[in-house]
Parts: structure tokens; sequence; C-alpha cells
């Protein structure tokens, strides 16, 4: 077992243990003393594993329910929170009860959210059983669900009370889901992690997953315990998501995950800034290449003008701009604000760039 402490403003410990979700009431009860836990988990997810949490968390003397939504981002929606505290009104759920985010990052965004906003707020505990959800959206207390106009734009920050993450549920992945969850690992080593980009290269990332979610995990917690309320640091976090985030609204958040949105975002990003000598030559072809090792898109048929003008309402901006993060080399990344007049023109606009 691999155990990580996140030493934010409402401490939490992150579990990672093989076959930990079946004993994942224990861990709970040692969190909680709640009379009621509601599962909270997708129409994929729940029939292989809602169960199992569910019989642990009786056995620790939960009472417990289950809310289950259609599985997509398209759900990802205000009308599924309102379902959610629907379901927790009806089963008298209080502020001293429990919430359990069963599943991938949509599942723990909109529970956290749910969580943060009933009753002006209640635990809840992060159980992801996706790549992407484990290495990246579990950790750090970012909630809320997308507006048509974009990601994310409604939403609180709330940490879970605990992170309890199992690398067997990944055995049921199907393999364009965990490579969704390699958009978020990429993202790692190129922000933060020469070592662990070039893993990615050398290694078979499922010989040595465990270290990948740990070594992930373990960079996100020390960005977050730094700049919690994502006022400076945290902000690089977002490598690849300002592009990412106008791919997802541009298909219509269907037809290209999240992850490989980030992932696609990162390597335009990349082309450019080495175009313009910011970045280290030779930096795009290695995302590339690692975006071909793990059979990710790395071509768009969206032009620069309709990727930029989709970052409209992008929830980074503020002021008179629009935060976007570029690499020097391999690991190494800086923030840089472009103010709205200027986007265009540093972006090349008219240009339609191809990959």
């Amino acid at each position: 077992m691999k155990v990580i402490d996140v030493n934010t403003g409402r401490p939490y410990p992150i579990y990672i243990d093989h076959g930990i979700l079946g004993v994942a009431g224990s861990y709970i009860r040692e969190r909680s003393s709640a009379v009621r836990a509601v599962i909270v988990s997708d129409s994929n997810v729940a029939p292989l594993y809602a169960e199992r949490v569910a019989a642990s968390l009786r056995e620790y003397g939960f009472e417990t329910s289950l809310f289950v939504f259609e599985a997509g981002e398209e759900r990802k929606r205000l009308s599924t929170i309102e379902a959610i505290y629907n379901h927790f009104y009806e089963h008298n759920i209080t502020r001293t009860d429990v919430a359990v985010a069963l599943g991938g990052g949509v599942t723990g965004d909109m529970t956290g959210f749910a969580a943060a906003s009933y009753l002006r707020g209640i635990d809840f505990v992060q159980i992801p059983t996706t790549l992407l959800s484990q290495v990246d959206s579990s950790v750090g207390g970012k909630t809320g669900v997308d507006l048509p106009g974009g990601k994310n734009l409604v939403g609180a920050f709330w940490q879970p009370t605990l992170v309890l993450i199992d690398p067997d549920t990944l055995d049921t992945l199907p393999q364009k889901f965990f490579n969704d969850g390699m958009g978020e690992v990429i993202k790692y080593g190129c922000i933060k992690s020469p070592s662990l980009f070039e893993k990615l290269e050398k290694e078979n990332v499922r010989d040595i997953l465990d270290d990948i979610i740990y070594e992930c995990v373990d960079i996100k917690r020390e960005v977050v315990v730094n700049d919690e309320r994502d006022t400076g640091e945290r902000a690089i976090l977002n490598f690849g998501h300002t592009f990412g985030h106008a791919l997802e609204k541009l298909s219509g958040y269907s037809g290209i995950t999240h992850g490989e949105a980030v992932a696609l975002g990162a390597l335009l990003i990349t082309s450019v800034t080495e175009e313009k000598g910011i970045t280290e030559q030779g930096t795009s072809e290695r995302i590339r290449s690692l975006l071909k090792k793990y059979d990710m898109p790395c071509e768009t048929s969206f032009s620069m003008c309709e990727i930029l003008d989709a970052t409209r309402g992008d929830k980074k901006s503020s002021g008179n701009g629009l935060s976007f993060i570029f690499l020097r080399e391999i690991g190494t990344c800086f923030i840089n604000r472009i103010g709205f007049d200027k986007i265009k023109e540093f972006f090349g606009y008219a240009e339609d760039r191809e990959l």
C-alpha cells in the first residue's frame, strides 16, 4: 500500500492499494461517523463495483443507497445535480452523512459539487475507477459541472475526506479510456517530471502502473498544497487544457475524450511555442511520439481560428486576458498571460494551422 497525505485546509489521506475497493467501508468508517452513505455512480461503473462497495459500507454500519446516472460527459449538467439533490433529500441525508463518488472524473466532479452545496456542505469520499480520475481529478478538491458555453463553469472547491485508489479497477477499463487517462499522465511529465516523461517513452506503462499513479498523485499533491484555491502555481495543472476544453466544446463533448483533448491541446500549444523559440526544439515531436505510442489523436480538423474562438468563456480568463501554460522544455513550464487583444495575433489566427 502507498499512502499520500494531502495537507490542505481540510487535510485528507490518499490510499493506493490493490483490492482496497472491497474494504472501502473500513477506511471510510475511520474518517466518518455518518449514519448514511450515498454511492453516486454511472451506468457503466455501478454494475461492476457498486454492490461491492455497498456491502463493505453496510458491514461497517452505514445505511446505504445508490444513485446511478447515465454515463457520459453530456450528463455533467445542473439537471443531474438536481437529481442527486433529490436523492439526498428522499434518503434523509443530513449534514453528518457522506456521499461516495464511485467512478471517473464526471462522477467525482458532480458528486463533489453536490456534496459541497447540499445543506451547505456534506462530506464526500472519492473512489476513482479510471486512470484519469486516479491520477488527476479525484485529488485537489475541484468540483463542478459544465454549461453549454464551456467546461466546469459552475463549481466549488470542496476537498474530499478520503481518496481510495484501487489499480485493479483499471483491468476492466476499455483501452480507449485507459489511453484517455494517459493524456493527464503525459501532462504531469511535461510540466514537472522529465524522468516520468522518459519512463513513458521507454517503458510499457502497464508494467509500472502503481509507480505512475503514485508519482502523478504526488505531483498534484505538491501543487495543490502550495496553491489550494488556484490563485497561482496551480494553474500549471491546466497545461493543454485551454485548447483541450475548446476541442471538447467544438466536438460537442463527444467523439474525443477529455484526456485526448488535453494531450492534443498540449501538442498544439507546444508546436506554436516551439516555432516562436519559447520551447526547446524537438519538444513537440517528443509529445507527438508519445501520443502515437498510446494511440491518441495527433491532429484535429478544427482550425486555429475555430479553436481560439471556442476559448471564449474559459474559466482561466480574468480581467482583460487569459493565462496559458507554456513549456521551456520537458519538465519545466511557466504561466504566460496574454491579453485578449493579443491572443489571436500570438497564435496566428489567420492560419489554418495543422498539427
